[in-house]
């Protein structure tokens, strides 16, 4: 079956208008991303437009209307393109009104005497430079979410980039060994080329944007909502994988944190200085434990660490660096009144003090429980809570 051009052109129009409409319906359900889809959807609206303009190029006198039809498409690419910058976090402010300037100025230089050969090659080097810089920011972007959508995109646009480039400088050479027909079939298979961007590229943009948002539910799910650490879910899925690289080369610390007398502060002062204090503490043990320790609330005022390849002696330091910061320099006030904070820790090392992530957290537990025991604001290791258990116990018995 044969497609005339005509109809490949209303197929482009009818494809951008409809992915158009699915973007404005989807932002929707993402309120983070409300602004870049808005801003995509526009693109592909006024690419319709410009799609729907050259049309009816002809009707306008001298060579008006492949101005304006070429400039209304290079802004719908622009558009696209700033859309996938505010994604990635950036925005382009002098660059798309550079392009216009310059691509209308090259217009008024062709002329009517020029037209065709502005439209069939010249016009094709603005949207090579812009779908370049389109897939230029998407691959940019970093993390693994999405990644599959995004390399799917930057085919698309790189590739879209490539086919107009191919127009502007290896086409006007075709055209001039082969004839005509070379440029109706260029023209034809730009048409093809365009229906399949205005279809992949929308879609595969909006499976980005869900994948982040499926990551973002995923990642509150696994988040403690007050401190902003890990909570229990997000630490034993967390946890077994570092249990499972642990060896006897990179060994594994665990400790184990409780506030000293939480509930009394509580019960004092209120539950909103209560919450305070465990921010306080979050944000001073995050920063001394580092951004690999697997830190998390467990609940209440109880936290717990993994530290990778860490030895008894750099657990040592990191825990008692924890509780000599969290009570020198965390001051905290409630009703004019100074409210004195501390932290007891039990450590407890892999290999040594058990061979699984339960005994290992358990071997932690005993260990802080013995810390809170000699009055708190202290680190116990599982080791010496052991011993000296032990000790006491050949006491009571002699």
């Amino acid at each position: 079956m044969r497609v005339d051009l005509l109809t490949l052109y209303l197929l482009a129009v009818g494809t951008l208008i409809a992915s158009c409409a699915l973007t404005l319906w989807e932002q929707r359900s993402y309120q983070r991303r409300r602004k870049e889809l808005s801003v995509l959807a526009a693109g592909y609206a006024v690419l319709a437009a410009g799609c729907a303009a050259a049309l009816v190029r002809h009707n306008l006198p001298g060579a008006l209307g492949s101005a304006l039809s070429n400039l209304v498409i290079v802004s719908g690419y622009l558009l696209n393109m700033q859309g996938v910058a505010l994604l990635n976090g950036r925005r382009y402010r002098r660059l798309p009104i550079g392009v216009l300037v310059l691509l209308a100025l090259a217009w008024v230089i062709a002329g009517k005497r020029w037209e065709e050969v502005m439209w069939a090659y010249l016009s094709a080097i603005p949207i090579a430079v812009v779908c370049g810089l389109t897939a230029r920011e998407l691959m940019r972007m970093s993390g693994a979410v999405g990644r599959q959508a995004r390399n799917i995109a930057i085919f698309i646009a790189g590739g879209h980039a490539l086919f107009y480039a191919f127009r502007a400088v290896i086409l006007p050479w075709m055209a001039a060994s082969f004839g005509p027909g070379a440029l109706a079939i260029a023209g034809k298979f730009t048409m093809y080329e365009g229906v399949l961007y205005s279809v992949i590229l929308p879609m595969t943009l909006l499976k980005f944007v869900r994948d982040e948002a499926h990551a973002d539910l995923l990642r509150e799910s696994q988040t403690d909502y007050l401190t902003g650490l890990g909570n229990r879910r997000w630490f034993f899925s967390e946890a077994e994988h570092a249990m499972r690289a642990a060896d006897a080369a990179h060994p594994l610390a665990c400790l184990a944190l409780d506030l000293d007398n939480f509930k009394a502060i509580n019960d004092r002062f209120g539950h909103e200085a209560g919450d305070e204090v465990l921010k306080s503490f979050a944000k001073v043990a995050r920063d001394v434990l580092g951004e690999h320790a697997i830190f998390a609330r467990m609940g209440g005022e109880e936290f717990v660490a993994l530290l990778p390849s860490h030895d008894g002696r750099r657990a040592r330091e990191a825990g008692e660096s924890v509780i000599r910061r969290f009570a020198q320099t965390v001051s905290h006030e409630a009703d004019g009144v100074q409210i004195r904070v501390t932290v007891s820790i039990g450590m407890a090392l892999s290999g040594k003090d058990a061979d699984t992530l339960a005994g290992l957290l358990a071997a932690g537990d005993r260990a802080l429980y013995s810390a809170k025991s000699l009055g708190g604001n202290r680190l116990e290791s599982a080791y010496s809570a052991a011993n000296r258990k032990d000790a006491k116990f050949e006491r009571s018995v002699g």
